[in-house]
């Protein structure tokens, strides 16, 4: 029987590692005093592409060694050794390991440990550290690396959504500045439809608050208490936002025969706002030629717009027109054009046809950065501006994503043994140059061109002018960025 009256937590962050890590502590040299490391994105699969957005580590420090490591040091020290040799001997063998140095820090209260950071929400050039990691006490020098696998795992995936939401922001941007008069669309005209595809509930909110930082539309909720609990929000901010909008099961449930009559139904359920409606669960081409035709009076007088859904087929051909169909029919033309026939609208002063303010449409079916690319030239080709038509942004741009899509990689370049400091490096032979790691200590400053760059073995004083502040040393926050502060760095989003 179990008579400790503090267990051990439920779940326990000792475990947090790969298992590889357990016993580090007794492999570096004796002496062994601290180790400083460095998580940079060193690499970039994306062509174009050669900033990564940084973002998450606040998240980190706050859920994983705040929310997650505050009941392991409240829980009785026992039942925590206890656990803790329960799972080590389990993987590596009895006594292979021991406890002692988990008990001490158990005992310590807290973790020993520093991070120097740049601003979240700051765009990284490759090759230049995000953040900056070292112990504060030389008993706990094996703690800096331990941590390495949870912590990778928790910001890599913000920080890719971030900086992929940003490069499909920018393109839209561009696409409105040349196409339409209502640049302030492209805030909601990238919607987040990739919460049922990512890999958890957690990275579909780490990735959805990313998304974030370039626009405000989305439909992964989860997104929004992620920013509240980990990143203040100041009062009056818009964090994101969504419509009403149907799925495949509500057009189903209305009936083959009656579709007509949902659309009818749905608009007098929601008489103003915008309203979503998936169109093509039988014959999208009957709903845009047929249907909204005979309500066009009833949608034209709603105060509020109703956005048509395609949900299959080829997103440019469904929205723009298939060259290879029939001349003249309904797939030739898509649906902006059809959309047009209907209801028409106005041609701005760049020449570029907008829909009536009460209709429009919305592709949300494996978009990605070359399809909204793709879409939008099409569009203007045919005189549309690029704002008609919204993107939802699913999983198909941001979960078939891995940690090396920038290379990231947490890696460690200075030591002190015996209180001599010494630098560390690896540049392995038989790479390419991208597993080079830098040398030394680390500070990252401003070029003479406003650029980032990185000084390696860097003094004193350099470390001392750096941009990596301190943010968090041995349990406690120094700084926090709100989230209204991010979005501002990154500089494209309007929150009110």
């Amino acid at each position: 029987m179990n008579t400790l009256t503090s267990p051990a937590p439920l779940v326990d962050p000792m475990y947090f590692i790969d298992a590889y890590k357990i016993d580090h502590r007794r492999m570096y040299p004796a002496g062994t005093e601290a180790i400083y490391s460095n998580f940079t994105p060193r690499s970039s699969r994306i062509e174009g592409v050669e900033k990564v957005v940084f973002f998450g580590l606040q998240a980190f420090l706050t859920r994983v060694l705040g929310q997650m490591f505050d009941p392991w040091f409240a829980a009785d020290e026992d039942a925590v050794i206890a656990g803790y040799a329960r799972r080590t001997d389990g993987v590596l063998g009895p006594n292979a390991v021991g406890s002692d140095h988990i008990r001490a820090l158990h005992r310590l209260g807290y973790l020993p440990l520093r991070f120097n950071a740049l601003p979240e929400g700051t765009e990284v050039p490759l090759r230049v550290p995000m953040f900056t990691v070292e112990n504060t006490d030389p008993e706990f020098f094996w703690l800096t690396n331990y941590i390495e696998s949870v912590l990778s795992a928790e910001v890599w995936l913000p920080s890719t959504t971030a900086t992929l939401a940003l490069r499909m922001r920018r393109l839209l941007d561009d696409w409105a500045a040349t196409t339409s008069e209502a640049p302030a669309a492209v805030d909601w005209q990238g919607h987040d439809f990739s919460f049922r595809g990512m890999s958890s509930l957690e990275s579909a909110a780490a990735s959805g608050a990313g998304h974030l930082l370039a626009f405000a539309g989305t439909d992964s909720m989860v997104a929004l208490d992620w920013i509240e609990r980990f990143y203040p929000v100041e009062a009056g901010t818009v964090l994101g936002g969504s419509v009403a909008a149907t799925e495949h099961s509500v057009m189903c449930a209305g009936g083959f025969e009656s579709e007509q009559a949902t659309f009818e139904r749905l608009l007098a359920t929601y008489p103003s706002g915008v309203l979503s409606v998936v169109s093509d669960t039988w014959d999208l081409w009957t709903v845009l030629t047929d249907y909204l035709p005979a309500i066009k009076d009833q949608i034209l007088a709603r105060e509020g717009k109703l956005v048509i859904r395609p949900d299959s087929g080829d997103p440019a051909d469904i929205l723009c027109g298939d060259p290879k169909a029939a001349p003249g029919s309904p797939a030739a033309k898509g649906v902006v054009q059809l959309l047009w026939d209907v209801f028409g609208g106005t041609t701005n002063a760049k020449g570029y046809r907008e829909l009536d303010s009460h209709i429009g449409a919305i592709y949300g079916d494996s978009i990605t950065y070359e399809r909204a690319h793709d879409i939008s030239s099409r569009l203007a080709s045919a005189g549309f501006a690029s704002t008609n038509v919204v993107f939802g942004i699913g999983s198909y741009t941001y979960q078939y994503n891995t940690r090396d899509v920038f290379g990231f990689a947490m890696k460690a370049t200075w030591a002190q043994v015996n209180g001599e400091g010494f630098d560390l490096f690896k540049d392995p032979v038989t790479d390419s140059g991208t597993k080079r790691s830098a040398k030394g200590r680390l500070a990252v400053v401003a070029g003479a061109d406003g650029e980032l760059e990185l000084i390696e073995q860097a003094t004193v004083a350099d470390e001392a002018l750096s941009l990596l502040e301190p943010v968090w040393e041995n349990g406690r926050f120094l700084k926090r960025h709100t989230w209204n502060e991010v979005v501002d760095r990154v500089g494209v989003r309007v929150l009110r």
